[in-house]
């Protein structure tokens, strides 16, 4: 039985949001919350789950604090924001702190089940217009930059070539942690694999690392 907790204060997007997870599995308990007090008496790492999903804009706790507190209650479980704010500053605090998918709320009902059943199988997930966003960094690539990479997604790719986690490469890059999941993402896509090792091995027979 897969066993879901949804926290979301509005009960017609819970209703919508029942029926999308029918599909995802044909055995399932849903336990419902609605609010951040509500969500951290019930997710207090007593009751197993296999799929968290929570809205920030909720009354209680300030969200951080909220999800801070999931992710050390649940570290091995499966956390997915879902939520009508998906600005990138808010898209990447929520990864930081360990979100393993930011979904925003005006998603199809097919990218939601795509989403969560690339969330269960260890995948990241994050909003498309986000991983367009990685794409146009800064600083512009050089006239003579080719490939499907930019600069910057080339600089992870190599020190994921170094068996570097992404902590480390945060470090080395000066850039925060959820930034570099975001590459990462991009990077899997850009190149068509579904795993770091596959990044790693398609980008060396591109040439694009050594």
């Amino acid at each position: 039985m897969l066993k879901i907790l949804i926290a979301d204060d509005h009960e017609l997007f819970l209703d919508g949001l029942r029926m999308v997870l029918g599909d995802l599995d044909d055995d399932m308990q849903i336990d419902t919350v609605r609010n951040h007090l509500e969500l951290q008496e019930k997710a207090d790492g007593k009751t197993p789950y296999d799929l968290i999903l929570t809205d920030l804009a909720m009354p209680g706790l300030n969200w951080h604090e909220s999800l801070r507190q999931l992710k050390e209650h649940y570290p091995n479980t499966p956390i997915v924001v879902l939520s009508a704010v998906s600005d990138p500053e808010n898209v990447l605090q929520a990864i930081d702190i360990g979100a393993s998918g930011f979904i925003p709320k005006t998603s199809s009902a097919k990218i939601i089940l795509s989403a969560l059943h690339l969330v269960l199988s260890g995948g990241l997930y994050l909003p498309s217009e986000l991983l367009n966003l990685a794409n146009r960094e800064e600083n512009a690539p050089p006239a003579d930059h080719k490939g499907p990479l930019t600069p910057r997604q080339l600089d992870v790719l190599r020190l994921m070539g170094q068996s570097k986690p992404n902590k480390i490469i945060a470090r080395e890059l000066d850039l925060s942690e959820g930034t570099v999941k975001l590459h990462v993402t991009a990077i899997l896509k850009a190149l068509d694999v579904t795993n770091r090792t596959g990044a790693v091995v398609a980008g060396k027979k591109m040439g694009l690392i050594d």
